[in-house]
C-alpha cells in the first residue's frame, strides 16, 4: 500500500529551510569571495608597488658599477617589510639580489613563463618556522644599460595571516548560516502551522457535521482569501448534501405512507374475511378488491425501479421517428371518456417529429396529459401544441384551471410531491407520474417544465430532432 505522504506543514517547513539555507550558502560564498578577493588586490597592490620600485631603481643603472650596487638601495628599500621577498635575475639566470631565506618555485621563476600584466601564483614554502603559504608575481624589467637584456624581478608576499583569517572567516561564517538555516527553519514550522490554522478550523467544523447538523456552514469571512474558495465549495457541497438528506427523508416518508395505505388494505380485509365463514362469491369478493390493491403496489414498485435505472443512467431510449401528433391523437381517444365525464375540451395545434422510444414517450404524455385531466375543473379545456424548428421540437401542454403557487413549481416534479397536499391519495395515484415523465425527457436529452399562466398551467416539452 502507498505510503501516506508529508503534511503540508512538513512540506512547506522544509521547502522555506531548503530555500532559505540556499540564500545563505549563496550569499556566504557572496562574502568569502569578497574578501578574499580583497586581500589578493591587497597584496597584488603591494607587490606591483615594489616592481615599480626596482623597475625604477634598474632604470638609474647606467653601469655595471651601478647594477653592482643595486643589492644594497633594494635592501634600503625593503626595509621594515618582513613578510616580503624579492629576487632579481640577469638574463644569464644568475641572482642579482634575493631576500634571505625566499624561495619561488620555476615556473615564476621562468623568463619565457612571464606573464604581462604580472599574473599571481600561490604556493606553499617549508621553512624553519613550518609551512609558509606565498603568494608572487614576476615581470621583465629593462635597465639602463644600452643593449643590456632586461632582469627578471619576482616579488612575493608571505599570506599566512590572510589565510588563518580568512580559515576563522569560514568557520564562523558556516556556522552562522548553519544556526540561521536552523532558525530559519523553526520559524517558518511556527509561520506555517499559524498560517494553516485556518484550515484546521474547517476541519474541526466539518468534522461536527452529522445527519442532524447538516445545516452548518462554514464562515467564509473569517478564513484568508486564498482558502474562500474552498469555504465556499464547501458550504456549496453542505448545502446540496442538506437538500438531498431532506428530499430522501422526504421520500422515505411519502414511501412510507404511500405502501402503508395498500398493505393496510389488504390486511384489513383479509382479516375481516377470516373472521367467520363466507360463500366462495364473498371470498372472490375479497380476492377481487385485494386484486386490485395488488396491481397499485406493482405499479407503484415498477414506477420506483424505472425512477432508480434513470438516476443512474440504466434507461437507454431506442431511437426511432415519432409522430408526436399522432401520438397526442390517440392519447385523446383513450382519454375521451374521461374528458367527456368533466365535459373538458381536447384541442391539438401543429405537428412535429422526433427521433425516441414511441412507447416511452407516449408514457410521458399520458402522465401530462392525465395530470391535466385531472387538475382542469369541468368544462374546462385542455390545449397541446406543437413546434417544430431548426434546433428541435417544442410540445406545450396547458390547462385551465387554478395555476400552481410559486413555492410549489420548483419541485412538482419532485416523487410523490402534490402542490395540494389535501388530494385524497387513493384516487390519484402514486405521485410519481411527472417524476417519470422529467426522467424520460431527460433520457431523450430534452428538457421539461412548467409555468403558471393567467389562464391555468403549462407544461413544456423541448426535444431536440
Amino acid at each position: 500500500m502507498k505510503g501516506r505522504s508529508r503534511s503540508i506543514t512538513v512540506r512547506l517547513t522544509l521547502l522555506f529551510t531548503t530555500v532559505s539555507t540556499a540564500v545563505l550558502l549563496a550569499l556566504g560564498l557572496l562574502i568569502g569571495n569578497a574578501v578574499e578577493q580583497h586581500f589578493i588586490e591587497q597584496d597584488m597592490e603591494l607587490m606591483d608597488g615594489k616592481l615599480h620600485l626596482a623597475g625604477h631603481l634598474l632604470e638609474k643603472v647606467q653601469s655595471r658599477a651601478d647594477l653592482d650596487a643595486l643589492p644594497t638601495q633594494l635592501d634600503d628599500a625593503l626595509v621594515g617589510h618582513h613578510e616580503l621577498a624579492v629576487v632579481v635575475r640577469n638574463a644569464a639566470g644568475e641572482n642579482l639580489f634575493a631576500t634571505p631565506g625566499a624561495g619561488f618555485p620555476p615556473a615564476l621563476l621562468a623568463r619565457t613563463a612571464v606573464a604581462s600584466p604580472p599574473q599571481p601564483q600561490v604556493w606553499h614554502e617549508t621553512g624553519p618556522s613550518g609551512t609558509q603559504p606565498r603568494r608572487g608575481i614576476s615581470a621583465l624589467l629593462p635597465t639602463g644599460i644600452p643593449g643590456e637584456p632586461p632582469v627578471l624581478v619576482a616579488v612575493a608576499v608571505d599570506i599566512t595571516h590572510h589565510e588563518h583569517f580568512m580559515d576563522s572567516f569560514r568557520r564562523t561564517l558556516w556556522l552562522f548560516v548553519a544556526t540561521a538555516a536552523a532558525l530559519a527553519g523553526l520559524l517558518g514550522w511556527a509561520a506555517v502551522r499559524r498560517g494553516l490554522a485556518p484550515l484546521q478550523a474547517i476541519r474541526q467544523g466539518a468534522a461536527g457535521v452529522t445527519a442532524s447538523r447538516l445545516d452548518y456552514r462554514l464562515a467564509v469571512d473569517a478564513v484568508p482569501d486564498e482558502l474562500a474558495d474552498l469555504a465556499q465549495t464547501l458550504n456549496d457541497m453542505l448545502a446540496r448534501l442538506e437538500d438531498s438528506f431532506t428530499r430522501l427523508k422526504d421520500f422515505s416518508s411519502d414511501l412510507a405512507h404511500e405502501l402503508r395505505t395498500p398493505i393496510s388494505n389488504l390486511m384489513t380485509e383479509t382479516q375481516v374475511a377470516l373472521t367467520r365463514a363466507r360463500s366462495p362469491e364473498e371470498y372472490r369478493e375479497v380476492l377481487a378488491s385485494n386484486a386490485e390493491e395488488y396491481e397499485r403496489l406493482a405499479r407503484m414498485v415498477g414506477d420506483m425501479l424505472f425512477l432508480a435505472q434513470a438516476e443512474h443512467g440504466l434507461v437507454v431510449p431506442s431511437r426511432e421517428p415519432v409522430d408526436l401528433a399522432n401520438e397526442v391523437r390517440e392519447l385523446f381517444d383513450f382519454f375521451d371518456a374521461l374528458a367527456e365525464e368533466k365535459s373538458l375540451q381536447l384541442s391539438l395545434a401543429g405537428s412535429g417529429q422526433v427521433s425516441g422510444d414511441k412507447l416511452m414517450l407516449r408514457r410521458a404524455l399520458a402522465n401530462l396529459i392525465a395530470n391535466a385531466i385531472r387538475h382542469t375543473p369541468a368544462g374546462g379545456s385542455i390545449r397541446v401544441g406543437i413546434e417544430a424548428g431548426d434546433s428541435g421540437t417544442t410540445l406545450a401542454i396547458e390547462n385551465s384551471g387554478e395555476p400552481i403557487p410559486p413555492e410549489h413549481l420548483s419541485r412538482i416534479f419532485d416523487r410523490f410531491y402534490r402542490a395540494d397536499p389535501s388530494r385524497h391519495r387513493s384516487h390519484e395515484g402514486a405521485g410519481l407520474g411527472l417524476a417519470i415523465t422529467r426522467s424520460i425527457v431527460q433520457a431523450h436529452g430534452g428538457e421539461i417544465s412548467v409555468r403558471s399562466t393567467a389562464d391555468g398551467v403549462c407544461f413544456e416539452i423541448r426535444l431536440s430532432r
